[in-house]
C-alpha cells in the first residue's frame, strides 16, 4: 500500500532541500535558509518515526510534531517571501505543496483525537 503522506513529505524535504542550496548559493542567505531546512525537512522525518512509534499516543505525537513542523516551515517561506529571498512564483509553488501537506496532516491529527474521543466514550459507557 502506497503510503501518501510520507511520499509528500519525502518530495516536498527535497524542494527544501534545493531551496536551501539555492538560498546559500545563489543568495548568499545562510541563517533563515537553514531554519527553513530544519523544520521542511523535519516533516517527513517526523512522519516517519510516527510509522515505527511504540504506541498510538507516540504515533499521535509525532504526526502532531510533523503538523507543527509544517506550521514553522509556512512561517519562514512567508519570511523569505516578504525579504524579497525568493520569488512570488517560487513562494507561491512551495507554499501549496506546504499547505498540502499540513492539511493532510490535519486530517491526520483530527481522526486519531476523534478516534481516541470515541474510545474514551466506549469505555465510559461501560
Amino acid at each position: 500500500m502506497e503510503n501518501v503522506i510520507k511520499n509528500k513529505s519525502m518530495v516536498f524535504a527535497k524542494r527544501i532541500v534545493n531551496l536551501y542550496k539555492y538560498l546559500c548559493d545563489e543568495k548568499r542567505e545562510f541563517i533563515l535558509s537553514k531554519q527553513v531546512l530544519r523544520c521542511g525537512t523535519s516533516i517527513g522525518a517526523n512522519i516517519a518515526e510516527a510509522e515505527y512509534g511504540i504506541s498510538k499516543k507516540d504515533f499521535q505525537a509525532k504526526m502532531y510534531i510533523a503538523l507543527k513542523e509544517c506550521a514553522e516551515t509556512l512561517y519562514w517561506l512567508e519570511l523569505l517571501y516578504s525579504s524579497d529571498y525568493i520569488s512570488e512564483t517560487e513562494y507561491t509553488s512551495v507554499k501549496s505543496d506546504c499547505e498540502e501537506l499540513r492539511k493532510i496532516l490535519s486530517s491526520i491529527t483530527k481522526t486519531i483525537r476523534m478516534r481516541n474521543e470515541e474510545g474514551g466514550m466506549r469505555n465510559e459507557n461501560k
